[in-house]
C-alpha cells in the first residue's frame, strides 16, 4: 500500500510537470489554437519564469518520491524524463506525435512494476507496450479536437495523418493494446485470477469499440467526451487487476 500510494502521488506530480513542460514549449502555438489560447502561459497569465519555478518545485517533489523506490525504479524514473522533454517537439517533426506520447505517458507501468520486483520481465514490457498502444488510440481521438487549427499552423498529428481512416487506426490500436495486455496477463496469472482478469479485459474491449463507433470525430466536443471517457477503461482494468491480486493472495 505504501508503494502504491507513492506511485499514485508521484504520477499526479509528474503528470503536472509534463503539462508544464508541454505548455512552455507550446506557448506560442497555443495562442493560435482556439481551445488552448486561454492556457496560462499562452494567455500571459503566468510568466515563463513563474512556470519554470513551479516546474522545479514539481520535479523536486517527484525526486523525493522516486528516491523511495528500488534501484531499477529510480533508474527508470530518471530515464522517463527524456521522453517527457522531447514529446512537445514531436508534433513539429512527425505525423505521429501520439506514438511519442504513448512512450512518455506510460512509464508509470514500468516504474510501478520495478518498484515491487526490481527486475525487468517480459510481462512488464508487454504491459507497457499495451498501454502505449492504448494511448496512441485515445490520443488520436483527442487530436481530432484541434485538427482544423493544427492544419493551418503546421502542427502535426495522427488525426491529420489518418484523416478519414482514423476510426480504423484507433480500433487497431485498441486491439493491439488488448492483445498485449492479454499476453502480459497470461505470463503472470492463472486459475480464478486469470479468468476474472480476462473477463475484465473483454469487457473493456467491448466498451472501447462501442465508444469508437459512437464518436463523431468531426465534432470537437464529442471527441473530447470520448477521450475523457477512456479513463473508465483504465479504472476498470485497474480494479479488475487489483481484485485478481487479492484473490491470488
Amino acid at each position: 500500500l505504501w508503494i502504491g500510494g507513492l506511485l499514485f502521488v508521484g504520477s499526479i506530480i509528474m503528470r503536472g510537470a509534463g503539462c508544464v513542460i508541454n505548455d512552455m514549449w507550446d506557448r506560442n502555438l497555443d495562442r493560435q489554437v482556439e481551445r488552448t489560447a486561454g492556457r496560462p502561459l499562452a494567455s500571459g497569465a503566468v510568466s515563463l519564469r513563474q512556470a519554470g519555478l513551479f516546474l522545479a518545485l514539481l520535479l523536486g517533489l517527484g525526486l523525493l518520491i522516486l528516491l523511495q523506490m528500488r534501484p531499477l525504479g529510480i533508474l527508470l524514473g530518471a530515464v522517463s524524463l527524456v521522453p517527457v522533454v522531447i514529446y512537445p517537439l514531436a508534433k513539429r517533426v512527425t505525423d505521429y506525435p501520439q506514438a511519442v506520447l504513448g512512450l512518455t505517458f506510460n512509464f508509470g507501468a514500468l516504474i510501478g512494476w520495478a518498484a515491487i520486483s526490481n527486475e525487468v520481465s517480459p510481462a512488464m514490457v508487454l504491459l507497457y507496450l499495451g498501454c502505449w498502444a492504448w494511448t496512441f488510440g485515445y490520443d488520436t481521438i483527442y487530436a481530432h479536437q484541434d485538427k482544423a487549427d493544427d492544419a493551418i499552423i503546421g502542427v502535426r498529428s495522427t488525426a491529420l495523418a489518418f484523416g478519414g481512416n482514423s476510426k480504423l487506426a484507433i480500433r487497431l490500436s485498441y486491439v493491439v493494446a488488448l492483445v498485449l495486455w492479454f499476453l502480459s496477463l497470461a505470463l503472470v496469472a492463472d486459475g480464478l485470477p486469470f479468468w476474472i482478469s480476462l473477463f475484465g479485459l473483454i469487457s473493456i474491449g467491448v466498451r472501447m469499440m462501442v465508444q469508437v463507433q459512437r464518436t463523431d470525430l468531426d465534432n470537437p466536443a464529442d471527441s473530447l467526451r470520448a477521450f475523457k471517457g477512456e479513463q473508465w477503461s483504465g479504472w476498470i482494468w485497474a480494479a479488475v487487476l487489483m481484485l485478481a491480486l487479492v484473490l491470488a493472495g
